[in-house]
């Protein structure tokens, strides 16, 4: 494996490869690398000749009062475990690497981005496509691999990639779960002993919803109140917003019908932790879940 830390460096390397009739896929990551990306880097080697994972934290996707300068970070940690699940370069960019002096570009995604996570963090989802479109040009990839547990995220970057006429697949990953569902996140190292007792609690809310739409529920209203329910068996569990919608639109209907394809969504708090969490289901046409 390779690490690389320049942008020039990184496509006069991808333009090779492409002269080989090679296919790249890119694992775009922020680092603190955990189950869920090195699943998403051994995906990639299937696709794929070269695997790229890109290691940046990108500021433009934080807020002023988010964790940017906490968020964790061991780079010595994720070129091992980079390396041991088939990556074959590393791009390791600094800010201004991807961020000059003089630069005052941003791409905007609209539609799937003006609720939810759009409402909780406004220029989040800019920042995302920015850093996206960049990294993209960077690495010039046949594939690109994303995790589910950011579900939002993933729609923004298909509709960006279809906008802005990027010839990439865009591949979802299944989200990677800890031994009592929770999804695996960078950020779950921010949770106390307590708070990662309880964090179990998202899991529950959404196979309740789950549970209740399997024998007919299909009032969006009512299948949130089932997750909220449970989620409140944690007393001091800060919710942010608990959602059920359409899973490409995310339109939110009064009811759903027997067919739909719907997302069940979570975003809270343990702490001072925000935890996101979703699970994309069918609406059934009996009462047998699919």
């Amino acid at each position: 494996m390779e690490i690389i830390m320049t942008v020039a460096e990184m496509q006069r390397i991808c333009d090779k490869i492409r002269l080989e009739n090679k296919k790249i896929c890119v694992v775009p990551t922020m680092g603190y690398l955990h189950e869920g990306h090195t699943s998403l880097m051994r995906i990639a080697k299937n696709l794929a000749d070269i695997v790229i994972t890109t290691l940046f934290v990108n500021p433009k996707q934080f807020a002023p009062n988010e964790d940017f300068e906490k968020y964790p970070r061991d780079i010595d940690r994720d070129s091992h475990l980079a390396e041991t699940n088939g990556t074959d370069y590393l791009f390791i960019p600094d800010v201004r690497e991807i961020y000059p002096i003089g630069y005052n570009t941003k791409v905007e995604v609209d539609g799937v981005t003006n609720k939810f996570e759009g409402i909780s963090r406004p220029s989040h989802f800019s920042g995302v496509a920015t850093v996206v479109a960049k990294l993209f040009n960077c690495t010039k990839p046949h594939f690109a691999v994303f995790g589910q547990k950011d579900y939002q995220q993933c729609l923004l970057i298909k509709r960006m990639t279809i906008d802005l006429n990027f010839d990439i697949n865009i591949i979802i990953a299944p989200t990677i779960r800890e031994h009592d569902g929770l999804a695996m996140s960078s950020r779950n190292s921010y949770l106390s002993l307590e708070h990662r007792a309880k964090a179990g609690i998202i899991f529950k809310a959404i196979e309740e919803a789950k549970r209740v739409i399997s024998i007919g529920q299909t009032d969006r209203k009512i299948i949130n109140s089932h997750m909220l329910k449970v989620l409140k068996e944690v007393y001091d569990i800060r919710i942010d917003y608990v959602a059920s919608a359409l899973s490409e639109t995310l339109e939110e209907p009064e009811h759903f019908f027997p067919g739909d394809k719907i997302v069940l969504l979570i975003a809270c708090y343990l702490g001072k932790t925000r935890l996101i969490d979703n699970s994309v289901c069918d609406i059934p046409y009996s009462g047998k879940f699919n």
